[in-house]
């Protein structure tokens, strides 16, 4: 791959559509929760090791996050112990998409890219954002949380302001046009970049 491009950013910020405008755009896009539910999928390559760490996650031969939810909130060792299970089976699916897509710009959706050590894998990272009131809106609206799991999840993430104080780029997802031009001149950028 000529580019790795590093794409993040907390939850409801835009994240995902602006993965789409990269994909729009012509760059392949490899996403880390898309990995992530492979492999957790009835004969993924993470649902063996999980059973055996923790049998209770395991439904109908796939691995129920939800299940998985309640055992990490039981347990103050178990996501430690999830994540050195799932994180090198991450990796190495990226690596694939890496080896498959060796003439493009690639761009790889990681939510949790700061947090887990990984933007020095990347020859550019991009963070996108948005106010943090925004972002509490959107993530609520989804109907699938509470405002509790949400703060519980912020927790655990790399302040806002930090990342993007880190990123080479931040693009802002404050409307559709705004975030589709942002990628568009950051594409711009790289190609500059690889033809200097």
């Amino acid at each position: 791959m000529r580019f790795r491009l590093g794409l993040t950013g907390s939850i409801g910020m835009g994240k995902s559509q602006t993965a789409g405008f990269f994909a729009e755009a012509g760059c392949p896009v490899w996403d880390a929760d898309a990995a992530v539910h492979r492999l957790y999928a009835a004969g993924g390559a993470a649902v063996a090791a999980i059973g055996a760490a923790f049998p209770q996650a395991i439904v109908d031969g796939a691995v129920s996050r939800e299940a998985l939810r309640e055992v990490i909130a039981a347990d103050s060792t178990a996501l430690k112990r999830l994540e050195s299970i799932v994180h090198p089976l991450v990796r190495a699916d990226r690596a694939e998409f890496d080896r498959t897509h060796p003439e493009a710009i690639g761009v790889f959706d990681i939510p949790l890219l700061y947090e887990t050590g990984s933007e020095t894998e990347f020859d550019a990272v991009a963070c996108v954002t948005i106010p943090e009131d925004i972002q509490r809106e959107r993530v609520l609206a989804r109907g699938t949380m509470s405002a509790e799991d949400l703060d519980r999840i912020l927790a655990r993430q790399m302040p806002n302001a930090e990342k993007c104080a880190r990123a080479d780029f931040v693009i802002t997802t404050d409307t559709l046009d705004h975030a589709r031009a942002q990628v568009q001149a950051v594409l711009k950028e790289i190609e500059r970049r690889i033809d200097a």
